[in-house]
């Protein structure tokens, strides 16, 4: 094997086994920060060896005892074992002397516990919505300060100080590196899920820059949900947000045209949508349902967005797809999760089904809603709904306000042209 052969093993080493690592590490040491640097430790000693060595037959057990070591290591030096910390101290040493067949079985555990701990523990809820973003896409992603900073158009240092500061919250809160049980769990999972959700959807509609899309981020929230789906597969909404993810994520291709435009969804060419995703939410789909049922429950909200996305997905055509569903479904969804944003999206649901003049007076209705003052969708759906009205006056006007409030360069262009477009109506009725 050659040495760039073997550098690429450990990048993907690293990145298929470097959340397990860190997570593993985590519950020894009791610091998210110190594990992370003591899991960085063993990739240095692997980049130094393994191509002198070659790749042993196990990376991430070697990547994990060599950790262990380290961190044995630093606690002699800190002379830390008899005084200060004597339970961590014997905890490391006794998963050392036990040596590397008692770290394949832990890396070979299919319940996962010690990943599932970490993910419990990057969602805390002494943190920030935003340092629960950062650290998930740090310790579970496995992204480097640079590569999230890019991703959400956010200064490099900013991005350093918010997971430092992250790390520190979790120090000073003693957080334990365990999956909750009963009430804690349920509570923390829901913000484990919104985590990567918003992960998702930065991804799938960037809410600044010059792409309408950053793919990227939605592969890595596919994965964390993935991931999370084989650690809690008996929760409903875990399988609900893992469809609602995939069956989303199979437009992603059509979703733009030449040079990188957006595509709208119902001008899409469905050939495009990545049928295998579709398979997969569908499948994820039916397992929530049945999960949900079995407890006698309607669905949470994310396996009825999923239940939307899945109406879509079931559709040939646009014109084939069942509206009046999705009315229903978005109705389901105000009554679990009721919001401004859903009943906008009810509304665009309703304007299909019984037409436009039926969902504008629904629009209409949300106009003094103190959440929606800036949200650009308000006005854009109003200017489409108008247009198809016959009052292009009034729809350009609208357009115009939604695209001075959004922050994405590629939906400003496309706002605008609808609003040239609306322009040009009015001009061919003079």
């Amino acid at each position: 094997m050659t040495a760039t052969d073997t550098h690429r093993a450990i990048e993907t080493v690293w990145r298929i086994e470097s959340a397990r690592l860190i997570a593993g590490l985590a519950r020894i040491v009791r610091d998210v920060g110190l594990a992370e640097d003591l899991a960085q430790e063993a990739l240095v000693a692997a980049l130094e060896q393994w191509p002198v060595e070659g790749v042993p037959r196990n990376p991430a057990a070697w990547l994990m005892a060599t950790a262990k070591h380290r961190a044995l290591d630093q606690l002699r030096r800190r002379s830390l074992l008899v005084r200060k910390e004597p339970a961590i101290a014997h905890e490391v040493m006794a998963a050392v002397d036990a040596g590397t067949s008692d770290t394949d079985a832990a890396l070979d555990d299919p319940v996962g516990d010690d990943l599932l701990g970490l993910v419990f523990t990057t969602c805390h809820p002494a943190l920030s919505t935003e340092a629960r973003v950062t650290l998930t896409l740090r310790l579970l992603g496995g992204l480097t300060t640079d590569e999230i900073a890019r991703a959400f158009l956010t200064a490099e240092p900013t991005i350093a100080q918010r997971i430092v500061r992250a790390k520190r919250t979790l120090v000073e809160h003693r957080a334990t590196f365990a999956v909750p049980r009963g009430d804690e769990l349920r509570a923390r999972l829901g913000s484990v899920l919104e985590v990567i959700y918003l992960i998702f959807n930065e991804g799938y509609s960037a809410t600044a820059g010059d792409d309408w899309m950053r793919p990227a981020l939605c592969e890595e929230a596919l994965r964390l949900g993935r991931i999370l789906q084989g650690l809690a597969p008996d929760e409903p909404e875990v399988h609900g947000l893992a469809a609602l993810m995939e069956l989303q994520a199979s437009r992603l291709r059509a979703r733009t045209g030449p040079g990188g435009a957006p595509v709208l969804l119902l001008d899409q060419d469905r050939g495009r949508w990545d049928h295998m995703l579709i398979q997969r939410g569908l499948a994820a789909l039916g397992r929530a349902q049945r999960l949900a049922a079995a407890t006698s429950s309607a669905g949470g909200p994310y396996a009825l967005q999923a239940a939307i996305a899945a109406c879509h997905a079931r559709a040939r055509t646009a014109a084939e797809t069942d509206w009046e569903e999705i009315v229903r479904l978005y109705g389901a969804l105000n009554e679990v999760a009721p919001s401004p944003i859903v009943e906008l999206n009810a509304a665009v649901a309703l304007a299909m089904a019984r037409g436009p003049a039926a969902g504008l007076a629904r629009v209409d209705a949300l106009a003094g809603e103190p959440a929606l003052r800036r949200y650009h969708l308000l006005p854009s759906v109003r200017g489409d709904l108008l247009a198809k009205l016959g009052r292009p006056a009034e729809a350009r006007t609208e357009f115009e306000r939604a695209a001075k409030l959004t922050n994405n360069a590629r939906e400003r262009t496309l706002l605008l042209e609808r609003a040239a477009a609306c322009a040009a109506a009015v001009e061919d009725t003079r």
